[in-house]
């Protein structure tokens, strides 16, 4: 039996077979065969196109059921397919210039793509991916490499990645993923954070994880104490199935916790709120006073193409409704650094977590950003709907965006749609310079939400994905919570209402501590509720408040973990 470590980013256990996910990447190069074999080498590319058909064919017959959207992605990937003119191109090059078919297919459907691309109507511009994704296809089979697809697994399985990118998360087949294992990442990256909302046992930063392990190994994945124990013995198996049970009972306890009204031991109430990625109905939304977070970019990476207005006004209205009338926050589009999208054009960014991304994307691509508005407005005449701003860095930003959101009103207004005129605007609070004048900030927006994960980024000047510097990521560090009670206390003192929906707020300890530093909002992923609440409801708010004293003057992160975790055993 082997042990493998790792960072245990979602916590549970489980047990079963790997599955080695790597994406398949092109590699072409320009080349030509002989003269004389023709027929023989386009019979190669038809061969290639059957076989893609039937992958095709199979992926739309086994979603068409529960995931009717997403066969039609794969429909329409089969007309790319079978498109008579991408394959004249194809059969031309082969047969004029004697190109090789992989050769041949990659210049067709790239010139095709490339075309499409430029387009001015997003809609068929957006088709280029589709092409890319057909070529690739074709390219993979021509290669003789075997399908890798997250989105159709056919049994259970354990993920084993080098990373998973938010694409490949949002379209995972959850009920066929039993655990996640990755080679880089953190307890702030996406996939982290994914798979703490779908509870998935996930465990990153696992060195060689994909070159260790092999297709069809079994595991067991111990995302409580951070390992993998490969090829397990028998006892080891049902020691750990002993284990599991426990750690049900555990979570069973927790979770009487769930429906319980959100008090601290004194009486004084507090706010619980569900950050979401998605439009379909969790079981969250029954235990949380509001939506504090909707990413609306999972929206965006689990589509082929840039979604219409229409659709993004069903989608927000559609959580609305799952919502059951509570306010739901929905975070405009926040692209860039770790996410991109595939049917985007993005440059090359030498440090993408301080470029281009989440705001200032938006506000340079305005067609894109009013549509996203004008689909929000709309909703907003359905529920209770506020609009938040990711990576505000300065008041301009703020007043930028307003500037915007003002403009679709009055287009909504000239064509007499209805909207929530007093919608509430706000932003998220993750760049230091921001936090730095939140009395200002408070000034110019009806809410805030403090995103914990790039502020403890930013303010310690490290990179959260790479996991050769975690040490250096420190959320609970003594000048994390001077910092973020500097923001609670501006926007209090405004009388506007502050919330965290960073990772910090699922954390019990963090919360315990930012309890005592005047949070009284919290939004989370669901797996965190029932141990937030538990943690909370042993300590009064006096006694929170002098953790949070103690907390700001002790000198390490160490120190200040010692020191929770010493004062809930205490309680516990």
């Amino acid at each position: 039996m082997r042990i493998l470590k790792g960072n245990p980013v979602s916590r549970g256990i489980a047990l079963g077979k790997v599955y080695i996910y790597k994406a398949f990447k092109a590699d072409v190069h320009e080349s030509y065969f002989e003269a004389g074999n023709e027929d023989e080498q386009f019979q190669k590319f038809k061969d290639s196109v059957l076989i893609a058909e039937k992958e095709l064919n199979q992926i739309v017959e086994s979603m068409s059921e529960e995931s009717p959207e997403k066969a039609k992605i794969f429909t329409a990937h089969a007309e790319i397919l079978l498109d008579e003119e991408v394959e004249e191109g194809v059969r031309e090059m082969i047969y004029d210039s004697r190109a090789m078919p992989d050769y041949a297919v990659h210049e067709v459907f790239s010139d095709f793509a490339d075309l499409l691309e430029k387009a001015k109507d997003p809609l068929i511009a957006a088709r280029a991916a589709d092409l890319r994704d057909v070529r690739n296809r074709v390219l993979r089979i021509l290669k003789g490499e075997k399908e890798q697809n997250l989105s159709n697994l056919r049994e259970n399985c354990i993920v084993v990645a080098h990373d998973l990118l938010p694409s490949d998360t949002a379209t995972m087949d959850r009920k066929r993923v039993m655990g996640i294992i990755t080679e880089v990442g953190g307890a702030t990256s996406h996939t982290a954070i994914l798979a703490r909302g779908y509870k998935i046992p996930a465990l990153l930063g696992v060195s060689d994880a994909t070159e260790i392990l092999k297709n069809g190994d079994n595991v067991i994945l111990d995302a409580l104490q951070g390992r993998i124990l490969v090829d397990p013995e028998k006892s080891t198996v049902n020691e750990y199935q002993d284990i599991l049970v426990a750690y049900v009972k555990e979570e069973r306890e927790t979770s009487e916790y769930l429906d319980k009204i959100p008090l601290v031991a004194s009486g004084e109430r507090y706010s619980v709120g569900l950050n979401i990625g998605g439009t379909e109905p969790e079981e969250g939304f029954k235990y949380v006073d509001f939506v504090g977070l909707f990413r609306t970019e999972f929206l965006y990476m689990g589509s082929d193409y840039m979604p219409t207005e229409q659709e993004q006004f069903d989608a927000y209205k559609k959580v609305l409704a799952n919502a059951m009338g509570n306010p739901v926050t929905l975070r405009t589009l926040d692209i860039g650094g770790d996410k991109t999208l595939r049917y985007m054009a993005m440059p090359k960014e030498d440090n993408p977590f301080l470029g281009n991304r989440a705001l200032r994307l938006c506000l340079d691509h305005l067609d894109m950003f009013k549509t996203q508005l004008k689909a929000a407005l709309r909703a907003s005449a359905f529920g209770p709907l506020q609009i938040m701003f990711p990576m505000v860095g300065t008041i301009d930003d703020i007043r930028a965006a307003k500037k915007v959101v003002e403009e679709v009103k009055q287009e909504l207004r000239n064509v007499g749609i209805a909207f929530d005129e007093k919608i509430n605007i706000g932003i998220m609070i993750e760049i230091p310079s921001i936090a730095m004048i939140s009395d200002m900030a408070a000034m110019e927006v009806d809410f805030a939400s403090v995103g914990t994960n790039d502020l403890t980024q930013y303010l310690h000047a490290v990179d959260r994905m790479n996991p050769a510097i975690t040490r250096y990521y420190q959320s609970m560090s003594p000048s994390m919570f001077r910092m973020l009670g500097r923001i609670f206390s501006e926007f209090n003192k405004a009388g506007k209402p502050i919330s965290v929906c960073g990772e910090m707020a699922g954390e019990p300890l963090g919360a315990l501590a930012m309890f005592g530093l005047g949070l009284r909002k919290f939004s989370m992923g669901a797996s965190s509720i029932g141990r937030v609440k538990r943690t909370l409801s042993l300590f009064t708010r006096e006694e929170t408040e002098e953790i949070a004293k103690t907390v700001q003057n002790l000198h390490t992160q160490a120190e200040v973990i010692a020191f929770l975790e010493a004062e809930v055993e205490r309680k516990s």
